[in-house]
């Protein structure tokens, strides 16, 4: 038997064993180009994306067929070759590569297959969604935290070699995003593949590849990293696929030297709905919690967002603020933004006595806040309708307003990124886009921080 017919005889035997989809997407147009008697079988492929795919996942199969029908060992090689179309030839590629290449019209065909491969349903946001504040330069510990810092610190200079894996958990709003984004931007400083992701982003991604039966492209994404940073993992609780495809992920990554770093409101063997196999793992590395700031730790992170704004108060100021919001930084940040904007609109130096009024008109009874009165606060502040920030209009006033209204709903309703998007008609990811871009148009645009901060006022004394 030749070499063609064996290749011809082991490519109709994979055509029965593998499952259509995955013949049909990485077997269907390969061709053997060359043959070293029957030893060496070189198989031509269509592009960079298949050649990887078989490499990685398929080979084994393939070899095995080929020897089967050879009747001894083989050895394969894969490259890439693009046959000549005739005129009047239809364009046959597969959907999935013209998608892709009309996403990444410059990468380097050199790049590995995971540079290839977006998120599904993710194509308009980065692999890596990172808040470009959230460094450890503006990451302010007091005492009370200096051990877990330090601890996050050694993982970001040295992942998978000190504490692996890495567990934070603490109260909502003491820093622990902060903290795992920190370490993501050190790890990508140090050119490392890095992956942050909130939990229900994770669960919604494992959603979307099932639909589109693109698991394979799921795993090889989150299994080929080389940093995994989970937030807000209490999530997964109670969410069987999600907690099997994380145990399998987690399990991948820890074995083959990966760092895994999780974040939880909870301690692990306080998330009762979750697996004990999720749990045990969780507990075998190093779990350490985060602690309220204390009154020094307060007034030193206000002093540091003073310095960033040009702007210095008397110290009495400072402790007026650290004293009134003691629950958690988050608040502390809102006391804070409130005092700024409500100074700069008004045009009124901030001294003791003004901090005082300003102090005590934010912190007036809260009102309960819903999403759709959100929404209504926010369009009226934009004269807009409640229909134009829901519907698919997408002008740039209506987009800004939009990005606006899913920060404040994601600030003060508790509501998750699911529950925002399918208010808004949006996708969660859309959601979480939006809210970052506006945390950082807060941090350099005075208007836009008026803007937030009067509607703020608005929802909290429920005008």
């Amino acid at each position: 038997m030749n070499s063609q017919d064996a290749w011809a005889s082991a490519y109709h035997q994979l055509e029965l064993q593998l499952d259509r989809p995955t013949f049909d997407t990485w077997l269907r147009d390969t061709v053997l180009l060359r043959s070293e008697g029957n030893t060496l079988f070189v198989i031509g492929v269509r592009n960079d994306y298949v050649r990887d795919m078989l490499q990685k996942r398929l080979s084994r199969e393939i070899r095995r067929a080929l020897n089967e029908v050879v009747g001894q060992s083989v050895e394969l090689e894969f490259e890439v070759y693009i046959a000549p179309k005739r005129d009047g030839e239809p364009d046959d590629d597969m959907p999935l590569f013209k998608l892709l290449a009309q996403q990444e019209p410059s990468v380097s065909t050199a790049l590995p297959l995971h540079q290839h491969i977006a998120r599904p349903q993710r194509g308009e946001l980065p692999e890596c969604e990172l808040n470009p504040r959230y460094t450890f330069d503006r990451l302010v510990f007091g005492g009370e935290n200096d051990m877990v810092y330090a601890a996050a610190q050694a993982v970001a200079e040295r992942p998978a070699s000190v504490y692996n894996p890495f567990f934070i958990y603490g109260d909502v709003g003491l820093g622990k995003t902060h903290l795992l984004q920190a370490i993501a931007h050190a790890c990508i400083a140090r050119n490392l593949r890095t992956i942050y992701i909130p939990s229900e982003a994770f669960t919604n991604d494992l959603i979307d590849s099932i639909r589109q039966r693109s698991t394979a492209m799921f795993r090889d994404k989150y299994r080929s990293v080389d940093v995994l940073l989970i937030d807000d993992v209490q999530f997964i609780a109670g969410k069987d696929s999600t907690q099997e495809e994380f145990f399998h992920t987690f399990n991948a990554l820890y074995q083959f030297g990966k760092q895994v770093v999780i974040a939880s409101d909870r301690h692990p063997h306080e998330l009762e709905t979750l697996e004990a196999r999720l749990r045990s793992r969780f507990e075998g590395g190093l779990v350490m919690d985060v602690q309220p700031p204390t009154l020094e730790t307060r007034i030193a992170i206000l002093k540091a967002w003073s310095r960033e704004r040009g702007v210095t108060l008397d110290s009495k100021v400072y402790e007026m603020v650290a004293e009134r919001a003691s629950m958690n930084v988050r608040e502390l940040e809102g006391v804070f933004n409130h005092m700024m904007a409500t100074a700069h609109l008004s045009r009124t130096p901030i001294q003791v006595d003004t901090a005082h009024d300003m102090l005590e008109t934010y912190h007036r009874p809260r009102q309960h806040v819903t999403l759709a009165r959100v929404v209504e606060i926010v369009a009226r502040q934009h004269n807009l309708h409640a229909h134009d920030l829901t519907g698919p209009r997408r002008d740039g006033h209506i987009n800004n307003a939009r990005q606006i209204a899913m920060y404040l709903a994601r600030e003060m309703t508790g509501a998750s990124l699911t529950q925002i998007g399918d208010a808004f008609g949006r996708k969660h990811t859309t959601v979480l886009h939006g809210c970052n871009k506006v945390m950082e148009d807060l941090e350099r645009d005075l208007i836009t921080r008026a803007v937030v901060e009067e509607i703020r006022g608005k929802l909290i004394k429920g005008e």
